[in-house]
């Protein structure tokens, strides 16, 4: 995605050669949606601070297996993250760091439910761990529980919305991406957008 996005910019602004591009954060290869980019070394310093701040609110729309009770809540767990698997799990262990979400139920159908996400910390696989730890995997997330994969080899996590405070203008920004064009995406989410 890096390498296309610079490519984009070189074209788009005229830029000779290589254009930069930083990434203040980065998204799961499965998951679709919103990813902020920063066109100068300087932005992305700025950006940085913006993410590391926690003055950021990352909204995430999942569709997952089953109807989670109750509707809305917070969930708190503690997760370590395994190298060699490239996961994370839920944890005891006293190097266990913290991770917490809130989640609200938008939408059921008769085997999924969509349901949006508001993150409080960022761990690595968050979203995708605390939902399984629930009993309620992503849809087609096999990494984290789920019975099958997606055509595709994505999961239905979606990057849905992303607002800040803009650093320099001091104006909030808020980006809402599109929903990936699929048939359960469509099926749950206009009723629910």
């Amino acid at each position: 995605m890096k390498d296309w996005a610079e490519e984009d910019v070189a074209r788009r602004f005229r830029k000779p050669g290589k254009a930069f591009i930083g990434l203040p954060h980065r998204l799961d290869r499965p998951t679709s949606g919103l990813v902020v980019l920063a066109k100068t070394s300087k932005a992305l310093a700025r950006m940085n601070a913006v993410f590391s701040g926690r003055d950021i609110q990352k909204t995430y729309w999942a569709i997952v297996e089953g109807h989670v009770d109750p509707p809305n809540g917070r969930l708190v767990h503690h997760l370590v993250r395994d190298g060699k698997t490239k996961k994370s799990f839920v944890s005891q262990r006293p190097d266990a760091q913290e991770a917490i979400l809130r989640y609200q139920i938008l939408e059921k159908g008769d085997r999924y439910s969509l349901v949006e996400i508001d993150l409080e910390t960022g761990r690595h696989h968050q979203i995708r761990v605390q939902l399984q730890a629930i009993g309620h995997p992503i849809k087609g997330d096999l990494k984290y529980g789920s019975k099958r994969s997606n055509p595709d080899g994505g999961i239905h996590l979606h990057a849905r919305r992303i607002s800040f405070i803009h650093p320099v203008s001091q104006e909030r920004i808020e980006v809402l991406a599109p929903l990936p064009e699929e048939a359960l995406w469509r099926a749950l989410a206009p009723k629910a957008s």
